[in-house]
């Protein structure tokens, strides 16, 4: 539980749901923010959290909206009682986003996961503008999408469950991260080359690796899911890339001999980067480089760019 009083934003990510929801449940229901200070907006206590709390987990677990608001302003205070609603609002499975681990991702993650369960995509792509717009791109692929993203992939290698899931997330992310790079248009030539392996489907890291390169003014092409390596040499030695990132989500798309084709290009870039934990390193070919994460591979493809550059003034 917070002690400082919340934004009816900052309330919504930690629960999980839109802003337009609190709306409703406050005008229709009654469960709004409680402290008002002359000249600002309400805000939300830890009280007016719990209740909400309540009303969360008995919509998500399919009372009506009237009933639930009606539990939740008959309930105890939990901040001063600790006692908690009925039983059937901590019905194991169904509460939104319990079911995905989060490790010690924060409110924001969990409050992700939340709406990922209840498949609100509305909730999502609203957490996700909020961050991105807060923090860029490599902070909210780092501290809220990278847990949430692995929490499915936990949960689906246990249950082989969350397929509609991980579904809706992605589309929600890979549309969050394709307006993220639109509103920030890089200039100049594009000097980074990004693909995926011969094979490989998940484009996500790498949609978030556009982002962050748009964001810091770095232009690049990008070829997306399962390039052949004969498509993507063929694309190196047409646009000259200074860099190119080959990514692999698993073992059985990291093929080094990929990045040993590229190596042998025409026109070789100066840096080839193999990103993801499908690569092992002692498989890959001399001169390749294996970044660590996210901000490396941006850092590392900004330097290259700025190498490339100052030579030519030179």
């Amino acid at each position: 539980m917070v002690d400082e009083a919340l934004s009816a934003g900052a309330v919504a990510r930690r629960l999980g749901v839109a802003v337009t929801t609190l709306r409703t449940w406050h005008q229709r229901y009654g469960l709004g923010p409680s402290e008002h200070i002359p000249g600002h907006h309400r805000r939300y206590t830890a009280s007016d959290l719990a209740r909400l709390e309540i009303m969360r987990r008995l919509t998500a677990d399919g009372v009506s909206p009237a009933e639930a608001a009606r539990w939740a302003r008959q309930a105890p205070d939990p901040t001063t009682t600790g006692t908690v609603a009925p039983s059937r609002i901590q019905r194991p499975g169904r509460d939104g986003g319990g079911t995905i681990p989060v490790g010690r991702a924060g409110p924001a993650a969990r409050g992700l996961a939340r709406a990922a369960m209840r498949l609100d995509a509305a909730a999502i792509s609203e957490t996700l503008a909020h961050a991105l717009a807060a923090g860029g791109v490599i902070a909210t692929w780092e501290g809220l999408l990278r847990p949430v993203l692995a929490g499915i992939g936990e949960r689906h290698a246990a249950t082989a469950g969350l397929i509609e899931v991980e579904h809706l997330l992605s589309r929600c992310v890979s549309e969050a991260l394709a307006a993220a790079s639109r509103a920030k248009v890089p200039t100049g030539p594009a000097r980074i080359l990004l693909s995926c392996a011969d094979e490989e489907q998940h484009t996500l890291p790498l949609e978030a690796l556009a982002a962050a390169l748009a964001e810091t003014g770095v232009s690049y092409r990008a070829l997306g899911a399962r390039v052949p390596v004969a498509a993507l040499v063929e694309a190196v030695n047409r646009t000259g890339p200074a860099a190119v990132v080959l990514w692999s989500h698993t073992r059985a798309t990291a093929d080094p001999a990929q990045l040993s084709a590229l190596l042998a290009a025409p026109r070789r870039p100066l840096l080839v980067l193999a990103a993801g934990p499908g690569w092992r390193a002692d498989t890959l070919p001399a001169g390749v480089v294996r970044p660590v994460d996210l901000a490396e591979a941006v850092s590392l493809a900004v330097a290259v760019r700025d190498s490339l550059d100052q030579s030519r003034r030179d």
